[in-house]
């Protein structure tokens, strides 16, 4: 984080529309998947083929909304409040562990339910972002100090490891990889000490492999990404089941609507296995539409990262991208069976108000950054020599180009007056 701007001088430019546009083509898109997809479970379950296309819609708009003020306040603003958005977070996440406030479903425990018409609440999707925006403020804060141990990378370590052992308390493996990954990334980007972070990848690799070894469903997950053909009906079916709905989609697809899958061979077909459907009756083309629109939301991104102009603006851009890119990566290795099964959502396109509600925040936030990309009277670099004393340089974008020949004279200072030197005669007195 070399470049920083003095905030008061940033101008406001229009948001990068390109992510807009982008985002709001995959919620609608995913609007019309989840209820594709789940309609057939609607009915069966509730009586209802519109029960989960509704709610995501209502989820979309209000996370859109959200999005929309997000995007015209200034990001800097976070950065005060950000401590109290990571207290609020941590006490989300040890809610849903207190009986008769955390919703159960499935065998875990991972919701708080609100009570009347509103679905309940998944905490942990909050918490994601929550954490990038305090890990973004505390490491801008820090500057040099990330590269020590305990003054930096230790307490990294500390909060991190709360939120991770919060999150696998639910259980919820998926999410807690995505955390790490992502809070990782921020802090190599700050520049954190390479050792350090070697270090800490391998003990998260040991106990990544002790908590998947811990769990039989985990286990079979492995199974079924290493050897799903020797138990089809059993550990193999969701993986065998999600790759058939892939491939029959051949070329152009089946068609919108027309997926044999979705009638309960493919288990979470709206949510984790969305991917899927939309290969199946969109076909091939359409699933590289998809990957090509998560594409140009990564790209126009990292270009906000590079175009920040505060050293909080780029953490943020940096945590935000990365949490869309890892997630994306995740849930359709998993449909490819390229990586074992986690059951996270793919961003803006899964069933789940809560997922989609954070994911729009933090795309409303990434477009505060690139609305502040122009640091009007120049840009303030800190630059270090090998004395060790700190020499402020400042450059400007606009420059003046100096016409061939004599140099210019030195100006006078103002309020004095200069005559001009004539040169004496020869002889004169």
């Amino acid at each position: 984080m070399a470049v920083t701007a003095h905030p008061s001088r940033l101008r406001v430019n229009s948001p990068d529309y390109a992510i807009a546009l982008a985002v709001v083509v995959l919620v609608v898109l995913g609007c019309i998947a989840v209820y594709s997809s789940s309609f057939a479970l609607g009915i069966l379950e509730f009586g209802d083929p519109n029960y989960f296309v509704f709610r995501q819609v209502f989820f979309a708009v209000v996370g859109s909304v959200a999005m929309f003020a997000l995007m015209k306040s200034d990001y800097r603003q976070l950065r005060v409040i950000s401590p109290l958005l990571m207290l609020a977070a941590i006490l989300g996440l040890v809610a849903v562990l207190l009986p008769g406030i955390g919703y159960a479903r499935n065998g875990a425990s991972r919701w708080i339910s609100v009570g009347g018409p509103v679905p309940p609440l998944q905490p942990s999707e909050f918490a994601k972002l929550a954490l990038i925006i305090y890990v973004s403020a505390w490491l801008a804060g820090r500057g040099e100090h990330v590269k020590a141990f305990w003054t930096g990378f230790f307490p990294f370590v500390v909060l991190v490891g709360l939120v991770a052992g919060l999150v696998m308390l639910e259980p919820d493996l998926g999410t807690t990889i995505v955390i790490v990954l992502t809070t990782m990334t921020l802090v190599f980007v700050a520049g954190a000490s390479l050792t350090h972070l070697m270090a800490f990848l391998g003990i998260g690799g040991v106990v990544a492999t002790l908590l998947i070894f811990s769990g039989q469903y985990r286990v079979d997950r492995i199974f079924a990404f290493i050897s799903a053909e020797q138990d089809p009906s059993g550990r193999g079916f969701q993986t065998l089941q999600l790759l058939i709905a892939l491939g029959s989609g051949g070329l152009s697809g089946l068609g919108l609507g027309a997926s044999r899958q979705k009638f309960f061979y493919v288990p979470g077909a709206h949510t984790d296995g969305i991917f899927a459907i939309i290969g199946e009756e969109l076909g091939f083309i359409g699933a590289v539409v998809v990957m090509i629109l998560f594409a140009v939301l990564l790209v126009r991104g990292f270009r906000v990262v590079v175009r920040a102009r505060d050293d909080f603006g780029s953490l943020l851009a940096v945590g935000i991208v990365s949490w869309i890119g890892y997630q994306t990566l995740i849930n359709i290795g998993g449909i490819t069976r390229t990586l074992p099964l986690t059951g996270i959502p793919l961003p803006f396109l899964s069933y789940g108000g809560s997922a989609l509600m954070s994911m729009l925040a933090g795309v409303g936030i990434l477009l505060s950054v690139s609305r502040y990309g122009v640091d009007v009277k120049g840009i303030v670099k800190k630059l270090k020599p090998a004395d060790g004393s700190e020499t402020i340089v400042r450059t400007t974008r606009k420059t003046t180009r100096k016409a061939p020949g004599k140099p210019r004279p030195e100006a006078a200072p103002r309020g004095k007056t200069t005559t001009p030197a004539w040169p004496q005669r020869k002889g004169a007195h």
